[in-house]
């Protein structure tokens, strides 16, 4: 089945550095915050070239368009910060006092995959 891939672009407030935000990664992972319903990975990234070198995002991972919709609603309705995973408010929370914005408005986007490599089923000969 086709997953979904989201990617969280962050905005640090003035003081706040790329090793705290990787902190709160962490710290979220060691407390199993990401450990919600759909979610396969979760993954904090740096930019290395182009416009957001040296800027942090994270990419998240989740088994299907189907769970991706389950947590935050459909594109055109999404769900209310108040409906979200206890976990992702959780997450929420540390990550809020290091962002230039609440972080539920961080810039993303969201992706269905159409197709992969190496492809979801065994290759055939």
């Amino acid at each position: 089945m086709p997953g979904l891939i989201s990617i969280h672009r962050y905005q640090l407030r003035p003081g706040a550095t790329p090793a705290q935000l990787r902190e709160a990664f962490r710290s979220a992972l060691q407390q199993r915050l990401f450990a919600i319903s759909g979610l396969r990975a979760a993954r904090m990234l740096q930019g290395i070239k182009g416009e957001r070198r040296g800027q942090l995002a994270a990419l998240w991972e989740y088994e299907s368009r189907v769970a991706w919709e389950a947590l935050w609603g459909p594109p055109d309705a999404p769900k209310a910060p108040d409906q979200y995973p206890e976990r992702w408010k959780a997450w929420e929370a540390l990550l809020a006092p290091l962002l230039d914005r609440p972080p539920d408005m961080v810039t993303l986007s969201a992706y269905e995959v159409l197709e992969s490599y190496p492809p979801d089923e065994e290759w055939g000969d």
